[in-house]
């Protein structure tokens, strides 16, 4: 039997599993892994970055924007913490990413030596990050390892794994008789048809039906469209979800225009989402009201009891619920609907100077364009305010609300998706938390247009500190570069752009440039209008 090292059958699982993109950082551990790499540079695009936390947001973005697997490597120890930030993202964000990360030598692990990049036990640390994590011990084990954690990537409701491999092992070689062995998606679970029978007797004697969908449904867009029609039913999203249907659909409403159906509602379907809405941000129910779940995760018909729980795939359990819909179509609530959508925008139009803004990038940015968002004044607007339309477009940071997360992020998403626009929006703030991968998208022609909203603050503490705190401030002013001459600097095209009209002429020109690119958009210290009404609206 052929003889191969652990690295180059790691590397050569990653090509059998349909990898094409590594991004990371080369370190001693990992050196013939690294090594690995090249000889199959044919088929693995390796992207170095300038930061561990960066090569991790990479693999993130890549995964989020596409669905499929985002790889990472980075050195064990200070490298696997320093990526901790973007495993929690994808855990929170249900993104399957993989590290791929190396240990001290096989025969000091556990024994507190004091090795380089050692830490007490770093395969729990990494199982308290992600789905599952394993090591691989000898090369004979690579192929049975490294399936088993993609079928755990991909399966039910997905996720980020590791991998780690001591650093005499990466080298060792030995043989491998499942090199080959490939790790899929187990079947979801199906519908159960009880189940349906009740969901659809209460969706029968509904008047005014809610759903909800979240990042658990991205891949249903046809089915809840379906469903929509043919209970006459408005859909809303917070994150995740935005454009599984179209926001320019009269059954989609943002947030906003959902809250006021929310007060009449009678029935919430929620379709792969964890209900946030509802829940956390609404914090209250409507009297009386029933609530139908589809979700592949059992674990979430415990976590938010239903009255109705379908464990299925969001495609699955939506199809059978409509196939065992008897009753005919409420007639037609277009025209409410409409009007809804028309109210929610008027209202959120007083949030300046951010609508205009989004509303510029909107009017710029191709239709199957990409925005990413960031923790910021434009990016909390945006998840009511930035009309999408098409799952995945919109690329969040889920629950964990990362700061800093945005522009490492639409890097991996430009990489996944050469051929379309990405344009990534952050403030000052979290910007200047990845800036260093400015040389990244230089280096590697990774043309993302950045705009930077600089207000010289970190906004949001700057507005709890003024409204709660009586304007005790402590850390939230900020010094900043010049960020165009920052971006000239690394060897990108930087912009200014002062005002709604300005940034959209700009970013008009950024994105027909064949190369990446920074906008820097000046605004007033505090000036923003807060968004925080319409995300979390006080209970009624």
């Amino acid at each position: 039997m052929h003889r191969e090292t652990t690295g180059t059958l790691i590397a050569q699982s990653l090509i059998n599993h349909g990898v094409d993109t590594i991004f990371g950082i080369p370190g001693a551990h990992m050196y013939d892994f690294n090594d690995a790499l090249y000889e199959q540079r044919h088929w693995l695009r390796f992207i170095h970055t300038r930061h561990e936390q960066g090569a991790g947001y990479m693999a993130y973005g890549y995964a989020k924007s596409t669905g499929k697997p985002g790889v990472y490597t980075v050195v064990p120890g200070p490298g696997v913490l320093n990526s901790g930030a973007a495993l929690c993202t994808a855990y929170g964000a249900n993104a399957p990413v993989l590290c791929v990360t190396g240990n001290i030598m096989s025969e000091l692990i556990g024994r507190g030596r004091g090795q380089l990049h050692e830490l007490p036990d770093q395969l729990a640390t990494l199982r308290g990050l992600t789905k599952a994590a394993a090591r691989i011990n000898h090369p004979s084990e690579t192929g049975d390892v490294m399936s088993a954690l993609f079928t755990q990537m991909l399966s039910g409701r997905q996720g980020p794994v590791a991998v780690e491999a001591p650093w005499d092992v990466f080298g060792k070689a030995g043989s491998c008789a499942n090199a080959g062995q490939i790790g899929r998606a187990l079947q979801a679970p199906q519908p159960d048809p009880d189940e349906i029978k009740k969901a659809a007797a209460i969706i029968a004697a509904a008047k005014t039906p809610l759903i909800m969908v979240g990042g658990g449904s991205v891949n249903a867009g046809r089915e809840v469209r379906e469903l929509a029609e043919r209970l006459q039913a408005p859909v809303t999203a917070h994150r995740s979800g935005k454009g599984i249907v179209p926001d320019d659909d009269p059954f989609s409403l943002d947030f906003v225009a959902a809250r006021d159906y929310w007060k009449t509602a009678d029935v919430l379907i929620g379709i792969g989402s964890r209900l946030e809405l509802q829940y956390m941000r609404w914090r209250w129910m409507p009297k009386g009201i029933k609530v139908i779940r589809i979700d592949i995760d059992p674990t979430e018909m415990v976590r938010l009891k239903p009255d109705v729980g379908i464990v299925a795939s969001a495609i699955d359990g939506t199809r059978a619920l409509i196939d065992a819909l008897k009753t005919t179509a409420p007639p037609s609530r277009r025209d409410e609907l409409l009007q809804l959508k028309a109210a929610a925008r008027t209202a959120i139009a007083d949030v300046q100077p951010q609508m205009a803004y989004l509303d510029a990038i909107r009017a710029s940015l191709p239709r199957d364009g990409f925005f990413v968002e960031e923790v910021s004044q434009m990016g909390f607007t945006g998840r009511f305010g930035f009309p999408v339309y098409a799952p995945r477009q919109y690329v969040t940071c889920g629950y964990q609300d990362n700061l800093g997360f945005g522009y490492n992020t639409a890097l991996g998403v430009k990489v996944a998706n050469p051929d379309k626009p990405v344009v990534s929006v952050s403030g000052d703030g979290g910007f200047l938390f990845g800036l260093q991968e400015l040389a990244t998208a230089v280096h590697h022609r990774i043309n993302v247009v950045a705009i930077v909203f600089n207000n010289s603050a970190y906004g949001n503490v700057l507005r709890d500190q003024r409204q709660a705190y009586q304007g005790r401030y402590i850390g939230s002013d900020l010094t900043n570069p010049d960020f165009v001459r920052l971006a000239e600097s690394f060897g990108l095209k930087g912009y200014r752009a002062s005002s709604p009209a300005a940034l959209k002429k700009t970013l008009d020109e950024a994105l027909a440039l064949d190369a990446p690119s920074l906008i820097e958009v000046p605004v007033e210290k505090g000036s923003e209008a807060s968004p925080w009404p319409f995300i979390h609206p006080p209970a009624s």
